[in-house]
């Protein structure tokens, strides 16, 4: 039996991650492996394999610039990408861990891959690796999006609080990276109610994106299992959430890359995909 064959066969019920398995890092409590993830009423939990489209044949970097013909943000809160495709949107999260960040920016630089990372503002990371995010996210190869200033849990702050917090990371990554965050930001451990989206709301973030699927990396994380979760949810229209927090993914650039390729898929940012 092969590595990816044992794989499947072990299946999501060995990993040990789910509900309520809160991880630490840096003494603040990181939000729970998100198993099963978030996902909209009736949808298909997972979407399979698109074994009908063939991978394109193609040389470093692996993905062109896509040319879509987007389509308005539905606003509210967001699980995945809306329609039928061959889009993923690989989004990344906090930043605890700068050597994490500046692997990112390399992995995107020699792949092409195009990421929307959501920043969480109080991290040096991002500071530490401006220069060389910025030429991506000047050609919109990167996203920068609003994870808040210090991930609050929203459902549990008050309504100044949630628009300070809004408010400090999007001033941070507008003087940082010279972009503006708005209308996109995802509330910290994925929690929110209409409190909270209407408090975004008022200060001009209309868009909560949530994920359907993670590599499973806000904490510690086996590399067997986080080639599980690679093969399990990088699929089409999801929304794939990973973090900058903990160096296992430094392990699996290349097999994320080939995952997307080989499926045949487009990865994209989220203003690859919508206007507003």
């Amino acid at each position: 039996m092969n590595r990816r064959t044992l794989l499947r066969a072990l299946g999501l019920g060995v990993l040990g991650l789910g509900a309520g398995a809160a991880v630490v890092e840096g003494g603040v409590a990181l939000a729970s492996i998100p198993e099963p993830p978030k996902v909209p009423r009736g949808a298909a939990h997972p979407r399979p394999v698109p074994h009908a489209i063939e991978a394109p044949a193609l040389m470093p970097p692996y993905f062109p610039t896509p040319h879509l013909d987007r389509i308005p943000i539905p606003g509210g809160a967001m699980h995945g990408l809306p329609g039928d495709g061959n889009l993923v949107a690989f989004t990344i999260d906090d930043g605890a861990s700068s050597e994490v960040v500046g692997a990112y920016a390399e992995f995107a630089r020699r792949s092409g891959m195009r990421l929307t990372f959501f920043v969480t503002a109080q991290y040096p990371s991002w500071t530490e690796h401006a220069a060389a995010l910025r030429p991506m996210v000047e050609s919109g190869q990167i996203q920068m999006a609003n994870h808040t200033y210090s991930h609050p849990d929203f459902v549990k702050a008050t309504d100044g609080r949630i628009r300070d917090e809004l408010e400090r990371c999007g001033d941070f990554i507008r003087t940082t990276f010279g972009v503006e965050a708005a209308p996109y930001f995802r509330p910290p451990y994925g929690n929110y109610d209409a409190r909270v989206l209407a408090a975004a709301k008022s200060v001009g973030y209309r868009q909560a994106v949530h994920w359907y699927g993670s590599v499973g990396d806000s904490g510690p994380i086996t590399d067997a299992d986080m080639s599980m979760l690679i093969d399990r949810w990088f699929l089409p229209q999801h929304i794939v959430i990973g973090h900058a927090n903990v160096g296992t993914v430094l392990n699996h650039f290349d097999e994320i890359a080939a995952t997307i390729r080989d499926r045949g898929l487009q990865p994209v940012t989220l203003d690859d995909v919508f206007t507003h």
